[in-house]
């Protein structure tokens, strides 16, 4: 059976980003089918976490898929799992878990002013631009759980030199759950330095039955 696999992109990223080529070209010469679906559908001005995990479901269409998401891309993936049980397995680099509720503490005064202005500019990665961004985005995102109930086999990779999302998040969504395992490597939130090492620690994992 060809093993079927879901990459989600992170906040302000696209399908084009390093990462998302770096595990499409290792699992397809595996022989297994890739999908790196544009969360944003062509409007990351209206972004929400409710709109990106729309994405993702029909991206899956009730598949039994494997998911690999990088920063919001590995939160999106572990709502996505805690609502599919169908969902194979996870492999999460940098995983923003809490992405509303963390983004609207250390924001401070600016999240206030985001509110009153209803859009925040923000440098989108994949685009090479700023965009603005609705405050939806936090509105809705409030509404989800900080750390998703997903049952499956997870895998973990987080930089401890990560200045965006700390690895004690990783961590304390590990706690107390057989099913995660969470690898520190020595790198930054990007984990670009990292990505063979990455590979090389998480060839047999994905590969797994399905």
């Amino acid at each position: 059976m060809t093993k079927e696999f879901l990459y989600l992109h992170g906040f302000a990223s696209s399908p084009a980003s390093q990462k998302a080529r770096f595990f499409r070209e290792r699992l397809e010469a595996e022989g297994c089918r890739v999908e790196v679906p544009d969360l944003t559908e062509g409007d990351f001005e209206n972004l929400t976490i409710t709109r990106q995990l729309r994405v993702i479901e029909k991206a899956a269409a009730g598949r039994r898929v494997a998911l690999i998401g990088s920063s919001l891309g590995g939160y999106l993936a572990a709502l996505y799992a805690a609502r599919h049980p169908e969902t194979d397995r996870l492999l999460l680099l940098a995983p923003a878990f809490g992405f509303a509720r963390r983004w609207a503490g250390a924001l401070g005064a600016e999240l206030e002013e985001w509110k009153q202005k209803g859009s925040k500019m923000f440098f989108h990665y994949g685009e090479r631009r700023y965009r603005p961004v609705s405050y939806r985005l936090i509105e809705d995102g409030l509404q989800y759980e900080d750390f998703p109930a997903a049952s499956q086999p997870t895998l973990i990779f987080h930089g401890l030199r990560d200045s965006v999302v700390r690895p004690e998040w990783s961590l304390e969504f590990a706690r107390n759950r057989p099913n995660v395992q969470v690898e520190l490597v020595d790198s930054d939130h990007e984990l670009l330095d990292s990505l063979e090492l990455i590979w090389q620690r998480a060839r047999n994992f994905l590969l797994g039955g399905m």
